[in-house]
């Protein structure tokens, strides 16, 4: 099992950063695994923001390309979100997610809030 530990969200003005971080209890990237985030806002489905793998890889959501920035740290079990000018639409809960030997875990979430 493992848990994922979301911190960093808040309210924001539109044109501010936030960063993200998400720990998790174990070290996950290595190998084919991935770690990541994800958002939902109210009466939409859950998306995908930026996700890094072992390698260094990333994939982004086209929404937030350009301004949003995913990394990992040398531990290997944790992964940060940067965002940048941030839009009222980024409004949402933001997920951690981590895909270990294909299996997923999720985080419980960290509400981030642009205000116009």
């Amino acid at each position: 099992q493992v848990q994922l530990v979301e911190s960093g969200g808040g309210l924001v003005q539109a044109g501010g950063s936030l960063r993200l971080s998400c720990e998790a209890s174990r070290t996950i990237m290595f190998r084919d695994n991935s770690m990541g985030w994800y958002r939902q806002a109210p009466g939409k489905q859950r998306e995908l923001v930026a996700v890094i793998n072992n390698g260094g890889s990333t994939n982004y959501g086209d929404s937030v390309k350009g301004r949003f920035t995913i990394s990992g740290d040398s531990a290997r079990n944790t992964v940060h979100l940067q965002m940048n000018s941030l839009e009222p639409e980024d409004t949402a809960v933001y997920y951690c997610k981590a895909e270990l030997f294909r299996t997923t875990y999720w985080g419980q979430g960290t509400q981030v809030t642009v205000s116009s």
